[in-house]
């Protein structure tokens, strides 16, 4: 079935609050957290070492060599040139950019991750919704011919569906720039999908190193693309907008030790998914499959009361209805290793569905 474009509606009120929502706020400590796609509580103690190693520098301002080492190494890590990197306090900072870009209507397609749709009508830009039917692909996507600015996910969040890259690249026209949301390309073995390695006039590619590497706390990302376009994105932004710290973990993690590290992360991710959804499914959880993220969409008979049973009993899961496209009845759940999901089983068998 083709998808529904929807109108250039304006939203508040409770639809404003649904875009801002984020899974944090459904956790509280010592909660099982199932809510939010970090990777661990904390980075890798090799990393932790590095990042307390520039702590004495913090009495002065960013260096501009620091800025530059770290751009070389994400651009190196994609065979990319250096002048095509931009980074990131966090992908986040780059969705809030993209109205720099002066689109006339930007195309967000959902179900997907909500703030770039904010942040885009925050600054006044005319968004059109395109609402991805069930099995959410790209194929039954139905783009007003008009859009110049067209933002997807891959993998998309919360659907965990892996697009293929010849699909994104078909959504291309002249006039038209694709933002491509790649935040958690890293977590899929090999990276298959992923136009990160290739340069292309009209496409932009955030990429987050918050979830697998455990950096919430200090908001690293970057974006690639042609030079134009990262300077119209970074017109007017301010002095050092990455601390030292920052520019220490993006040229940290993207050394080859380190890619080679999450590689072996995503592996592990995609075990854990694969023995996941079968206990689920057991319990009678609808899993939506294929599945290729560090994420779960589900689907229950009551979701609002299962979070809040589940809550209760000390694990956290994400809502889904805040996400366009989604109705009641659907969770988000990470992707967690078995001890952890033993708990989650155990809790949902408890309360029952």
């Amino acid at each position: 079935m083709a998808a529904a474009t929807a109108g250039l509606d304006s939203v508040g009120g409770a639809d404003y609050a649904k875009l801002r929502h984020h899974g944090d706020v459904e956790t509280r400590p010592g909660m099982v957290d199932f809510a939010v796609n970090v990777q661990g509580s904390a980075p890798p103690e090799w990393l932790r070492e590095r990042l307390a190693g520039r702590l004495g520098e913090l009495g002065r301002y960013p260096a501009g060599a620091d800025e530059l080492r770290a751009r070389e190494a994400v651009a190196a890590r994609h065979g990319r040139r250096v002048d095509e990197v931009l980074l990131l306090a966090g992908a986040a900072e780059g969705f809030a950019m993209l109205p720099r870009l002066k689109p006339s209507l930007a195309a967000v397609i959902h179900p997907s991750f909500t703030e770039p749709e904010l942040a885009l009508r925050d600054a006044g830009v005319a968004v059109a919704r395109v609402v991805l039917e069930p099995p959410y692909e790209l194929a039954s996507a139905v783009v007003p011919g008009d859009a110049d600015l067209v933002v997807v996910g891959n993998p998309t969040n919360p659907t965990s569906v892996l697009h293929g890259a010849e699909s994104i690249r078909a959504l291309r026209r002249p006039g038209r720039i694709v933002v491509v949301d790649e935040a958690f390309a890293d977590a899929v073995p090999g990276e298959p999908e992923s136009l990160a390695g290739v340069s292309y006039p009209d496409v932009l590619v955030l990429r987050s190193l918050t979830k697998t590497w455990a950096l919430a706390g200090l908001r690293c990302g970057y974006v690639l693309g042609e030079p134009e376009l990262l300077t119209r994105l970074s017109h007017g932004r301010p002095h050092w907008p990455l601390g030292t710290l920052q520019l220490e973990a993006i040229a940290a993690t993207s050394e080859p030790g380190a890619v080679a590290e999450s590689q072996r992360k995503a592996q592990a991710i995609a075990a854990d998914r694969d023995a996941m959804i079968p206990r689920l499914r057991e319990l009678g959880v609808e899993v939506h499959e294929p599945a290729r993220g560090p994420f779960l969409l589900i689907r229950v008979p009551d979701a609002e009361l299962l979070r809040k049973q589940l809550a209760d009993k000390g694990i956290a899961v994400r809502r889904g209805d805040t996400f366009p496209g989604l109705e009641s009845g659907f969770l988000r759940l990470a992707v967690r290793p078995a001890a952890e999901v033993d708990r989650l089983i155990a809790a949902i068998r408890e309360v029952g569905l």
